[in-house]
């Protein structure tokens, strides 16, 4: 596959751009694999690339329902951050922080990555001492944040009132390598490089079935007919429960729409992320210029993908209390993604009881800022059976009680 340049660019233009090739092939799929990936979300394509990259293994179907990219990885607000309190949430994230900084080089593929800085307002006493007992636990994990006042509050992003009517802003705890990167160009990157090595990425491929002999897995049957592999990745957000259930065992999790809109575009205003958890809304601005606005989930388990009036004005009420200027746009547009939620809010990724199974879910609204650690650990503990970014989150620690609260330690699950 040729390498995209500035001189391709050149290139291409002089002769109307009439060379590009396809971005990643468009296969049939054959009969059998060493490995299927369920789910080309970025986090299936990012656990096919790991397979490939570190480990060798490129005999591996991505199968998608839809189109790649058309689920939670298009439908989020593109935060990065790694400024979690629990140690192994910290660990995961913090790789998957680090790779972004270099993903577009990478994937030679743009993934428009910003670090322009997370803000998580500190706006009651109890957040006060919440995000300065994280930003400690930060120190020790080698995650480099600090907690600031309201004047530095002020300094990094003008257009915030930080005498807000109920909750003024006391403070914020402040991840200046966090930030955005492109949504799509993620997916993108990754499925262009997985097809680089080898791989198929099948879409409209919907799975109907996983096949077993005993207690192994053996294939799976879908819409364009049966096909057998040694190891299958179930990766799908919102619907794992329904494909666990197709393996044969359950997962304790529930799926709920998480919702987001963004204005109209206007001039540059703001250049960090700002979270307000007191008031439950966050808020960044996209590179054209429209405020990427996000907030809580749905308060009931459903399958919707789509916006809701409720949540516009519980979560555009909250964030106007904090940024006043914005009561002046129009909405642009909303959406929703449904996101798979665990009872600490934390993920699972393991084995389970279908030998050469494995799940990797529950990320909830955090599924983003995650990708490539989530594909790195997943690779690893599919190719040589565990992971050390991946022991702690195993489907055992349900049965065991050794959960890994971050609905606590955050106040609120992002």
């Amino acid at each position: 596959m040729k390498r995209y340049s500035a001189f391709a660019i050149a290139r291409e233009a002089a002769r109307y751009h009439s060379g590009w090739e396809r971005a990643w092939r468009a296969p049939e799929p054959k009969s059998k694999y060493d490995v299927i990936i369920i789910g080309a979300g970025g986090h299936g394509l990012a656990t096919a690339y790991h397979l490939g990259k570190n480990f060798g293994i490129t005999d591996v179907a991505i199968l998608e329902k839809g189109w790649l990219g058309g689920g939670n990885t298009g439908r989020n607000t593109t935060i990065i951050r790694s400024n979690y309190l629990q140690d192994p949430s910290a660990a995961i994230y913090e790789k998957s922080r680090s790779l972004y900084e270099t993903m577009s080089q990478d994937l030679n593929y743009n993934v428009m990555f910003s670090p322009r800085g997370v803000m998580m307002l500190a706006q009651t006493q109890h957040e006060v001492r919440g995000y300065q007992r994280t930003a400690h636990a930060n120190a020790l994990q080698g995650v480099t944040t600090e907690f600031i006042g309201p004047k530095r509050v002020k300094e990094l992003c003008p257009i915030i009132d930080i005498d807000g009517p109920r909750y003024p802003v006391l403070g914020a705890l402040w991840q200046a390598r966090g930030g955005t990167a492109r949504h799509d160009a993620v997916a993108w990157g990754y499925a262009r490089a997985c097809s680089d090595m080898g791989m198929d990425v099948i879409q409209k491929c919907e799975v109907t079935a996983i096949r077993r002999e005993g207690d192994k897995v053996v294939g799976v049957d879908t819409s364009k007919g049966p096909i057998d592999c040694a190891k299958l990745g179930i990766v799908v957000a919102g619907h794992s429960g329904d494909v666990a259930n197709m393996a044969g065992f359950r997962l304790p999790i529930e799926s709920v729409a998480l919702q987001a809109l963004v204005s109209e575009p206007i001039k540059p205003c703001m250049d960090v992320v700002v979270m307000a958890n007191t008031v439950h809304g966050y808020m960044s601005q996209s590179d054209k210029g429209e405020m990427v606005i996000g907030g809580g989930t749905d308060g009931y388990n459903n399958y919707t993908q789509r916006g809701s009036f409720h949540h516009i004005e519980e979560t555009v009420r909250a964030l106007i209390e904090t940024f006043p200027m914005i009561s002046r746009l129009k909405m642009l547009r909303q959406w929703g993604g449904i996101v798979d939620v665990t009872g600490d809010r934390s993920p699972i990724l393991s084995k389970t009881p279908v030998e050469g199974v494995f799940i990797n879910c529950g990320w909830g609204t955090g599924g983003f800022k995650a990708i490539p650690g989530s594909g790195w650990a997943m690779a690893e503990l599919m190719a040589k059976g565990r992971s050390p970014l991946t022991d702690e989150f195993s489907l055992d620690r349900f049965r065991a009680g050794k959960f890994i609260d971050e609905s606590v330690a955050a106040g609120v699950a992002h």
